[in-house]
Parts: structure tokens; C-alpha cells; sequence
């Protein structure tokens, strides 16, 4: 039996001198188990004879002769069904872990057989049983010793090679949900917009990864007018104020690949001059999970170190605050691509944030080799009446729609379980943000929340391909860009709960893993 573990806050290894107090298994049969785990089947059949919810429940027993001497077991349930997918190995993961900590055990194994139908499962499993093993950054800050719920996290592999593999990918994509979960997770003055910058700039020193930071407010007011218009009111609060921040990594040897990525960051979102009324702005500090999973991937880079792939970031760390200088529905402001932009609903300014940073990408990717855009944001509360939660959404322009880029996200977003759901702008949207009289270009929004207007997760895509001038960068275009929008106001998890790092495995999937 080849073992190797995972301490999953320090993201080290040391398991040749472990001594495991218990196994957690995860399968969809005791009686399909491998030969050389036939020692955990007796034990699971004993059990069984004498409780048949075995199959439905999370059970704990007895298992003389095994570490620990006791047992885990959870069932993924069949996994043969049309409608079966990877996510059942994260899900029996997470509620067995659990268990295991209620029971006391601070070394579990975690044995998971590999499944012929999904080529990823044990590294789906681990991965389920490190979300739960998380511990918010407050609670590791202000209580040191328990900032783990276990001491080491072992997992059971047939080979060595296939074990350091899993245990590498397991590693550093843990790594980045860690830090998508603190930024993401973390409360509105934990991770105001300075404090945002700090840990970043602790998180990326003497790695790969170049950090810079735009704060000074003449330099936001000329290069992001957009941005600078929902900071305005928050400026007046010297630990609110906004911040920019840069992020760019660039492989070992010649590039052939430039991921240019917009993540939203919003502090804390009251919904400004039209506020969040009604007891619904409860969890808005989660609306920043755009810029933490930017953040999140740029730590898997830092990781893994992929060769010939060039990324550039930026993470929009804004508080939509409301008072006395907050910016307000009628306001006409120029975009840095000099779109004339009315501004309908002041609860709109995940757009407006990202508008300006993502016309700077477009800039920067018509130098830079096969770039490609994206800007990710928990945009609206339609994304998840569209699809329901679990769900990130992504939409192509035409260019990226050729290469049909989002079929290839859903498709390594399901081998992962980080699943997507495709949507299409169409030319509504457009007509949509169109202007309404002679005074504005653009309407940057309508005074309705999206989860009330028609097509309201698939409109702001076009808003911001307007806003930020990549409408001349169309399949029509001399210099045609591709750009995708990914909408994680479902994927990114509940709220009360642990931020789910949507989508970085599937950004590393798509951009890095072929490449190591």
C-alpha cells in the first residue's frame, strides 16, 4: 500500500513516519474494492448485515487490524446513471472527513479506489475532503491552535508515480482555494481593499508571480473613470478606499498561450444610492469571489510553474458604499474606451468596476501572443435563477465561440467537478445596453435587479464588451480578440458557508495541467 498525505494549511509533506488513527472510504461498492484493499471489505460486510442504510448514511466502525482500528465509510451512491457525475467523490469526501473529525481522528486515510468511469476521482476526493478541512483566516488568526482540524490528511494510491502526481495537483490547487477562500470568505473589513493588498503582496513574495498596486486616487480617476465612480463614496473612508491590483506570471520558455483575466472585487456591496433593501444584503461581502479566484489561480502558477503560458491579472478591490458622495442613477461617465456611459441602478457596479480593466487587457492583448480574455465576477442573482446554484456560467463573443471555448471549459470543468453551464450573448443584449437618447452611448443598466429582467445574466456581457471598446474586436474585425464572461454568482458557494473556489480547477484544467 503506497501512502502519501497532504497537511493542508501549510501545503507540506512528511508521511513516511505517519501513523494514521483511522480510514475514511469513499466508494460506490464494498464489494467492488481492489485486491489489495480486500482487507476493508470484512469489517464493511459485517457492517452491512446488520445496517442496510450503509449505502445511504455515513457510517463509523470498528475495523480491528486497521490503523487506527476504526472506520469511515461513505458512499458515493451508483454511479452508472445518466445524470452521475465526479462531484459524487467531493461530496462523499466532504461528509466523511467530517465525521472522522467529529470521531477524534487527527491523522485520517483516505482511501478512495480509482473508477474507471472518471480518470480524476481520487484527486476529486481529496480535493472534497480539504474544502471541508478548511479554517477561515479569522479563526487561524485569532486562535493559532486551531487552525487545523487534522493534523495530516493521508490518502491511499496502488503507485508512487501516480500518488506524487495526485499529491502535487492536490497541493497547489488547494493552495489557491485557500487563498480564493480568505480573500473571497473573509469579512468586509478583514479584506477591506488595503487589506486585500497586503495579502497579496505577502502571499506572492519570492515567487514567480509579480504583484503592483494601483491605490492613488488621481491615478484610478484617469485610468478607470468606471471604477473610480463606485469608489467615490468609499474614498472618504481611508480603509475602504480602493485598490487596484496587477498580478502577472510568465513561463519558462517561448510563450504560446496569454490568459488576460478581470476579476470583480467588491468589498462589500450595500448597493449603493439604490441600496439593498428588504434584509437581502446580508452575504454581500462574497460579491469580491471574482477577484479571489484570480487570485486563487495566480497561487496555482506560482505552484506548479507551467512553462510557455504568459497570465496577466487584475483584481478590481472595490466597496460599493452609499452616502453623501456616492454615485448615482443619471450620471453620464466617460469609460477609458470613451464610451459614453448612463449609469440606470447604482446595484450594477460589478460592471462598471471591470469595464475600464478589462478595455486595459484589450489593449495590452493585441501585443501579446494568442491572448485570450475573461472577466469573472458573482455578477448576478439571474445566473443562479438561470441555473441554479453549483453552476458557473460562460459566455463567448464570436471569436471565442469559433474556437468554441466555452464547450472546452464545461468540459474540463466536468472532469473536475467544477461543472459549467453555457449561455449566448445575442443581439438583444446589445440592444439592451443601447442608448436611450442623444445624451449616452451606453445604458450601463436597467432600474430592475437582473434576477427580475429578461436575460439578466447574459446582458452585462455585452454591457461590457461595449463599455470596453471589444465590440471593435469582433469575428469582423481586422484584430479580432476572444473574450469570455464567467458569471460565478452560483458556483462560488453558499452563504452562511465556505467559499467553494469556483472556478480555479477549471482554469487550471483548461490553461496548466497539459502543460506539466
Amino acid at each position: 500500500m503506497g501512502v502519501l498525505s497532504v497537511q493542508p494549511m501549510e501545503y507540506t509533506t512528511n508521511c513516511s513516519d505517519e501513523k494514521f488513527d483511522g480510514v475514511v472510504l469513499i466508494s460506490d461498492c464494498i464489494k467492488k474494492l481492489p485486491a489489495e484493499l480486500k482487507s476493508l471489505q470484512v469489517p464493511l460486510t459485517e457492517y452491512g448485515n446488520v445496517d442496510a442504510g450503509i449505502y445511504s448514511e455515513v457510517v463509523a466502525l470498528k475495523a480491528p487490524g486497521l490503523p487506527g482500528g476504526r472506520m469511515v465509510f461513505s458512499s458515493t451512491g451508483p454511479l452508472n446513471r445518466d445524470y452521475d457525475d465526479v462531484r459524487q467523490f467531493s461530496d462523499a469526501a466532504g461528509v466523511a472527513i467530517n465525521r472522522a473529525v467529529k470521531m477524534g481522528m487527527k491523522c485520517p486515510l483516505l482511501v478512495c479506489p480509482q473508477h474507471k468511469s472518471f480518470k480524476h476521482n481520487i484527486l476529486v476526493a481529496v480535493l472534497g475532503a480539504l474544502h471541508n478541512l478548511y479554517v477561515p483566516l479569522e479563526l487561524r488568526e485569532a486562535f493559532p491552535e486551531k487552525s487545523h482540524k487534522v493534523k495530516v490528511l493521508g490518502f491511499w494510491v496502488p503507485s508512487d508515480a501516480e500518488g506524487k502526481r495526485i499529491q502535487q495537483l492536490a497541493l497547489a490547487l488547494e493552495s489557491g482555494r485557500v487563498a480564493y477562500r480568505d480573500i473571497g470568505g473573509s469579512d468586509p473589513e478583514r479584506m477591506a481593499a488595503p487589506k486585500v493588498a497586503e495579502y497579496i503582496q505577502e502571499l506572492f513574495k519570492n515567487t514567480p508571480v509579480k504583484v503592483s498596486i494601483v491605490s492613488e486616487l488621481k491615478d484610478l480617476e484617469k485610468e478607470y473613470p468606471c471604477l473610480a465612480a463606485v469608489n467615490r463614496c468609499a474614498n472618504t473612508v481611508p480603509r475602504h478606499r480602493a485598490r487596484v491590483i496587477k498580478l502577472e506570471y510568465t513561463g519558462e520558455g517561448p510563450i504560446d498561450k496569454t490568459v488576460l483575466l478581470v476579476g470583480k472585487g467588491i468589498t462589500y456591496d450595500t448597493g449603493g444610492a439604490d441600496i439593498k433593501a428588504g434584509g437581502i444584503m446580508a452575504g454581500m461581502h462574497r460579491d469580491k469571489c471574482g477577484a479571489a479566484a484570480v487570485a486563487g489561480f495566480f497561487q496555482v502558477l506560482a505552484e506548479l510553474k507551467p512553462k510557455k503560458l504568459r497570465v496577466l491579472g487584475a483584481m478590481t478591490m472595490v466597496r460599493n458604499s452609499v452616502g453623501a458622495d456616492c454615485y448615482v442613477s443619471d450620471e453620464l461617465i466617460i469609460s477609458r474606451a470613451q464610451k459614453r456611459i448612463r449609469v440606470g441602478n447604482t446595484d450594477a457596479e460589478g460592471r462598471m468596476v471591470m469595464a475600464d480593466l478589462l478595455c486595459e487587457m484589450k489593449e495590452k492583448a493585441l501585443t501579446e501572443v494568442a491572448p485570450e480574455l475573461y472577466t469573472i465576477a458573482t455578477l448576478t442573482g439571474h445566473a443562479i435563477r438561470a441555473m441554479g446554484p453549483h453552476y458557473s456560467i460562460i459566455m463567448d463573443n464570436g471569436p471565442a465561440r469559433k474556437s468554441r471555448n466555452a464547450q472546452q471549459w464545461q468540459e474540463v470543468g466536468d472532469a473536475l467537478g467544477d461543472p459549467f453551464e453555457i449561455s449566448t450573448i445575442r443581439r438583444e443584449d446589445f440592444d439592451f445596453h443601447k442608448g436611450k437618447s442623444e445624451y449616452e452611448d451606453i445604458l450601463q443598466c436597467n432600474n430592475l435587479p437582473s434576477s427580475a429582467t429578461p436575460r439578466g445574466h447574459q446582458t452585462p456581457a455585452a454591457f461590457l464588451i461595449m463599455a470596453s471598446g471589444l465590440d471593435e474586436n469582433g469575428i469582423n474585425s481586422d484584430k479580432p480578440l476572444p473574450y469570455s464572461h464567467v458569471d460565478i454568482a452560483g458556483s462560488s458557494g453558499p452563504f452562511p458557508g465556505i467559499p467553494t473556489g469556483a472556478p480555479v480547477l477549471s482554469m487550471t484544467a483548461k490553461f496548466v495541467l497539459h502543460r506539466l
